[in-house]
C-alpha cells in the first residue's frame, strides 16, 4: 500500500481549527516557499488578497506542471481557469441566474428539499449520519433542481464525482490515478449528454435559460463545464459547509445557544460559518505574467503561487478575536467564495441554502447532538475540499 504523502502545514488542521504554526508563517512570512509544490505561498491578508484581485499580472489558467495538484489543461466552462476577456463573457451569460432576485425564486425548491431531507434523516432513527441523510443529498438536490439534472441521476453523479475529484494522493496511487481518469471519461459523457437533450428541448432551469437566451454564444464544450464546475463546487462545498458548520456550533455550545435564543443571528452566523470553517484551504493557483513584488517578495514570470484561504480567515488577526468563533460578528471580511473576479458566482444560492438548512435542522431537532466523540470522526485530509466523512448525530 503507497505511503500517504505527507500534508503541508497550511492545509493540515486539528479537527476544524489550523495548526499555531500557520498563524506564524502568515505574521512572519507571509510570503514564503510553497511546502505544498508551487513557488510561493501566500498566507497574509494584504498579501493574499493582491494576489488574488490582479487579474492583470497574474494568470488563473492551470500551470502545466507536474508537481501541480491541479495539472492538466485548462477546464471549458470552468470560470477558475479563465482570465479576461473569456473570464468576462462567461460570466456575464452566467451571472444573471444567480442574482438575490432569482435567488428568492429558488427558496421554495431549497425549502421543500430541506423538509424532505429532514423527514429521511427522522426516519432513519436515531443516532443517524448527517452526511448520508442531510449535508450530501440537500446540495446535491438543489443542485440538480438549479441546472435540470434529473434527481435520480444524483447518486451515480456522487459516485463518479467523488472519484473525479483530484486529490493529493494521486501522485502516490497510480490504481487511484487511474479511475480518477475513468470517473472523468464518464462524467463527461454524462454531461455531454445532458447538452444534447437541453439544446434539443431548453427548460426553465439554468442551463435551458442560457441556451435560450445565449445559445449561440456558448459552446457545448462551456455548457457542459458550467455543469461540471457547479456539480464540483456547489456540491462538495455545500455539504461540507453544512456539516463542518454544523460541527462548529455543536463545539461551541454557547454560539449555538445563543443562534436558538434569537434566530435572527443566522444570516450573520452563516457568514461566521464560512470564515470559520474554510472548507476550501487554498484558492485555485495563480502565475505570474510579469515579475511582481507582494508583501516585499519579488516573484518572477511563470511562477506559481498558492493563496491560503484557511490562513486569510483564520489565522492572520484582522480586529480582535479573530480566530474565535462569534455569530454575533459584524465584520467577517472572509475569502471563502475567494476574492476579485474569481470571487464565486453562485455564493447567493450558497447562502441561502445554508441560511434555510440550518433554520429547519435546528428547528426541527431542539437536542441535536453529537452521536460519537469529536476524536473518533473521520476526517478528508487529502480531498481539496476539508470535510468529514460521517457525522453521527443524535436528538
Amino acid at each position: 500500500m503507497p505511503k500517504p504523502p505527507d500534508i503541508p502545514p497550511h492545509l493540515r488542521r486539528r479537527i476544524l481549527d489550523p495548526l499555531p504554526e500557520l498563524s506564524r508563517m502568515s505574521d512572519e512570512t507571509p510570503v514564503c516557499p510553497d511546502p505544498g509544490g508551487a513557488d510561493w505561498l501566500v498566507t497574509g491578508d494584504a498579501e493574499a488578497r493582491a494576489v488574488l484581485g490582479d487579474a492583470d499580472r497574474f494568470t488563473a489558467k492551470p500551470p502545466d506542471l507536474e508537481r501541480a495538484i491541479s495539472r492538466g489543461a485548462r477546464e471549458e466552462g470552468n470560470l477558475l481557469h479563465y482570465d479576461p476577456p473569456e473570464h468576462t463573457r462567461l460570466r456575464k451569460l452566467i451571472a444573471p441566474e444567480f442574482t438575490l432576485r432569482r435567488m428568492r425564486r429558488m427558496e421554495p425548491v431549497v425549502e421543500q428539499i430541506v423538509a424532505e431531507r429532514l423527514d429521511a434523516l427522522a426516519a432513519a432513527g436515531s443516532p443517524a449520519d448527517l452526511m448520508r441523510h442531510f449535508g450530501w443529498p440537500v446540495p446535491g438536490l438543489v443542485i440538480c433542481a438549479l441546472l435540470g439534472i434529473p434527481r435520480d441521476d444524483l447518486a451515480a453523479l456522487g459516485r463518479m464525482l467523488d472519484v473525479r475529484a483530484p486529490s493529493r494522493m494521486d501522485a502516490h496511487s497510480s490504481g487511484r490515478a487511474r479511475k480518477r481518469v475513468a470517473a472523468q471519461k464518464a462524467f463527461a459523457s454524462y454531461l455531454g449528454g445532458i447538452v444534447a437533450r437541453k439544446r434539443a428541448d431548453p427548460g426553465e432551469d439554468m442551463l435551458g435559460t442560457l441556451i435560450r437566451e445565449h445559445g449561440d454564444e456558448v459552446t457545448d464544450a462551456e455548457l457542459a463545464g458550467v455543469c461540471a464546475s457547479f456539480l464540483a463546487a456547489g456540491l462538495e462545498g455545500s455539504a461540507q459547509m453544512l456539516g463542518l458548520g454544523l460541527l462548529a456550533l455543536l463545539q461551541h455550545p454557547d454560539q449555538l445557544a445563543a443562534l436558538r435564543a434569537d434566530p435572527a443571528l443566522l444570516p450573520r452566523a452563516v457568514e461566521e460559518l464560512l470564515r470559520y470553517v474554510s472548507v476550501v484551504s487554498t484558492a485555485s493557483p495563480r502565475t505570474a505574467l510579469t515579475d511582481v513584488t507582494v508583501g516585499g517578495q519579488e516573484i518572477r514570470k511563470g511562477e506559481v503561487v498558492t493563496c491560503s484561504l484557511l490562513a486569510v480567515n483564520r489565522a492572520r488577526p484582522r480586529g480582535l478575536s479573530r480566530d474565535r468563533l462569534d455569530i454575533t460578528r459584524e465584520d467577517t471580511a472572509h475569502v471563502a467564495f475567494g476574492h476579485g473576479i474569481h470571487h464565486c458566482v453562485g455564493a447567493a444560492l450558497a447562502r441561502a441554502q445554508l441560511r434555510l438548512s440550518f433554520a429547519a435542522l435546528l428547528s426541527r431537532f431542539p437536542g441535536l447532538r453529537l452521536a460519537v466523540p469529536v476524536e473518533e470522526l473521520r476526517f478528508r485530509q487529502f480531498a481539496v475540499q476539508y470535510g468529514v466523512e460521517e457525522l453521527p448525530v443524535a436528538w
